[in-house]
């Protein structure tokens, strides 16, 4: 059976921060299995937050509990498990 992925929503990102920025940031946590910063379909532009695929649950509790309110670039960071979309289970 396969590993389990988990989800961070991560907000108040700097508008410059890139996918590659985020998998660094978040690698020391566990093996970051997929990312996306959403971006603005019109302009292109971040909207300034993203959500980052990691492994396990734990490591997105290791994740949580260091980068929720940190300071990065200048912004300070919110980030949390992710919600699943309405309707989805």
């Amino acid at each position: 059976m396969g590993r389990h992925v988990s989800t961070v929503y991560v907000a108040n990102l700097p508008w410059r921060t890139t996918e590659d920025d985020l998998a660094v940031l978040f690698a020391e946590f566990g093996r970051v299995v997929g990312l996306r910063v959403i971006q603005d379909p019109t302009t292109g532009r971040s909207r300034g937050y993203a959500f980052v695929e990691l492994d396990d649950a734990d490591s997105v509790e290791r994740a949580v509990a260091s980068l929720n309110g940190r300071e990065y670039n200048g912004r300070r960071l919110l980030v949390s498990p992710a919600r699943p979309k309405k309707g989805q289970p």
